[in-house]
């Protein structure tokens, strides 16, 4: 009885059929693509987690190099030259207050600029956002430093006024002693992510829109060289010029202005 049952197993087993049905494989492909759909959007949020992450690592270097440029340099922080009367194609001020340049129209290290001969001269790339929200232009902007204006992906704040024309009655250059803001509280943010709006038609005149990290976050840098990420809720830190570039750098001053609350 044992044996015949036995055998009896043994020969359905090799009658029954392999593989997967119409229906099997239909719950099989609905399962894979339900956790695409819930794995994609984690993964995306992890890439910009990261590239937001290696951003404040660059902010960390500028940080660094800022105050080994103090350090060369009396306690000043990199300040000029002053720049030319504005025009329809420039619009870095007179007094250079506020600015995401490198250099000038005729080339001239401004800004960020002056750390790249002796300070970030290995690392130049460091002053480009790796969240950029737009493709990247660190090779053609750094190819123009010594020729032509070049710009990075950070505003830098090394004054703390906002004229276009003109001359300030006070500059807060030095890295110990960067003085009050216009609200009377300590200046504290140096340096952040570039987040700017403009008109299509400005573009002509090279002011074009330019943001980071989805216009989700900017990362700050302090005077003391730390970094903060902070939420940029209901775009409070992002400077919105629409068609009217000339009050810009009053609203980018703005904006660190409020930066200076979250050392």
């Amino acid at each position: 009885m044992f044996a015949n049952y036995h055998c009896h197993s043994t020969a359905g087993g090799r009658n029954r059929k392999t593989g997967f049905t119409l229906i099997e494989l239909l719950v099989v492909i609905a399962i894979m693509a339900i956790l695409i759909a819930i794995l994609l959007p984690a993964l995306s949020q992890a890439r910009h987690q990261a590239r937001r992450a290696a951003c404040a690592a660059n902010l960390r270097q500028v940080g660094v190099a800022i105050h080994m440029y103090a350090e060369d340099f009396d306690d000043s922080i990199p300040f000029g030259p002053s720049g030319r009367p504005v025009t329809g194609s420039n619009f870095y001020t007179v007094t250079g207050n506020v600015t995401s340049l490198l250099s000038l129209e005729d080339g001239a290290p401004v800004g960020l600029g002056l750390l790249l001969e002796n300070y970030l001269v290995h690392q130049p790339t460091v002053l480009f956002c790796p969240g950029a929200d737009q493709p990247s232009e660190a090779r053609v902007q750094l190819d123009n430093v010594g020729t032509a204006q070049a710009q990075c992906d950070f505003y830098y704040r090394h004054a703390s006024v906002d004229l276009l024309t003109g001359t300030p009655k006070k500059y807060y250059v030095r890295l110990s002693n960067l003085g009050r803001n216009s609200k009377g509280n300590p200046i504290a943010a140096l340096v952040t992510d570039v987040q700017f709006l403009a008109h299509p038609s400005l573009a002509a005149f090279q002011v074009k829109t330019r943001t980071s990290h989805q216009r989700k976050a900017n990362n700050i840098l302090f005077a003391a060289g730390h970094v903060k990420t902070v939420l940029n809720k209901e775009d409070m830190l992002t400077v919105d010029i629409g068609n009217v570039p000339y009050d810009a750098l009053e609203r980018i001053l703005d904006m660190f202005e409020l930066a200076d609350g979250y050392r």
